[in-house]
């Protein structure tokens, strides 16, 4: 894929869960001279979503299947992903 990491991330997560909201928020700036910096500028990032598929899930399981959806990126593109991931609350 081409373009930035979190343009990589949000198609990932984009066709892995249809979310109702996703942010990919980039927090590589705060870490910049920190351990796993790579002076990329796309180091660090948080990931908030919520997706019906994540209903069923406990928190661990969500955050599996986030990192499961993006593939090779967490742990050897980035150095640091944060995971908020919830399921749409009713009405």
């Amino acid at each position: 894929m081409s373009g930035t990491v979190a343009q990589e991330m949000e198609t990932l997560l984009t066709e892995a869960f249809a979310p109702t909201a996703l942010d990919i928020i980039n927090d590589s700036a705060q870490h910049s001279g920190h351990s796993g910096d790579d002076g990329s500028g796309e180091s660090h990032f948080t990931v908030v979503i919520e997706a019906p598929a994540f209903a069923e899930m406990n928190r661990l399981a969500r955050q599996r299947a986030v990192i499961a959806a993006l593939g090779d990126i967490v742990g050897q593109r980035v150095h640091a992903v944060a995971i908020k991931a919830s399921a749409p609350t009713a009405p």
